[in-house]
């Protein structure tokens, strides 16, 4: 069996990069669209991926580079509020398509400038854990990850509601006793495989779903 990751790009100029927070949102975001893609020739590859181990790979791309992935690699891309991620169709993690490989997965250090306030109450929370630190594209992956597990755990009823409000996720990084009550109600955890920053099988991700 052939393994397959999901290729992420969020843009990032020198000059206007995206909130942090903005950027991990609008990564889950992407990962619930190709989730549900109607795109016939991309729905045998999704649902492969998504019967394998989750594998997300995000990658930073800028100026003509970012265009070049637009125009030139067939994907989604997800605009939220100041942040723009491209998400593409599952690919196999040793043969990406060059103009995706030739792109870096360093220097995804983002910030916040502002507080980003209340998450939507009615809209799926990721919790990002408290006690790992992960540079922004390495929360990217873990939000969309902690999605992925949530569109498993949801209803076909609680799949129509996401779906129908655009896709709506919020993270934030959970308290210490946050994430302890998470824990304790059994909600679905990130537990990463270990590739990069940190530890296998540390618990990276939560999701609280509203419905």
């Amino acid at each position: 069996m052939t393994e397959l990751a999901l290729p992420l790009v969020v843009r990032i100029e020198r000059d206007a990069p995206p909130e942090r927070t903005d950027a991990l949102e609008a990564a889950a975001q992407a990962v619930l669209v190709m989730l549900d893609t109607d795109v016939e020739p991309w729905l045998p590859v999704v649902r492969e991926w998504d019967g394998q181990r989750i594998r997300k790979v995000v990658r930073r791309a800028r100026g003509v580079a970012w265009h070049r992935v637009v125009e030139d690699v067939a994907g989604v891309t997800i605009t939220h509020r100041s942040a723009e991620v491209r998400v593409y169709p599952p690919v196999p993690v040793d043969d990406w398509p060059p103009e995706l490989a030739r792109l870096q997965v360093g220097g995804t250090e983002l910030d916040d400038q502002a507080a980003s306030g209340p998450p939507d109450p009615d809209a799926p929370l990721v919790l990002l854990s408290p006690h790992t630190e992960m540079s922004a594209g390495k929360a990217m992956a873990q939000a969309g990850h902690a999605a992925q597990l949530g569109w498993r755990a949801c209803s076909p009823r609680g799949r129509k509601t996401w779906r129908g409000r655009g896709y709506p996720v919020g993270v934030r990084t959970a308290s210490a006793a946050g994430w302890t009550r998470a824990l304790e109600l059994g909600v679905p955890v990130v537990r990463d495989g270990g590739f990069t920053e940190v530890a296998p099988n540390t618990q990276t991700a939560a999701i609280l779903l509203p419905w």
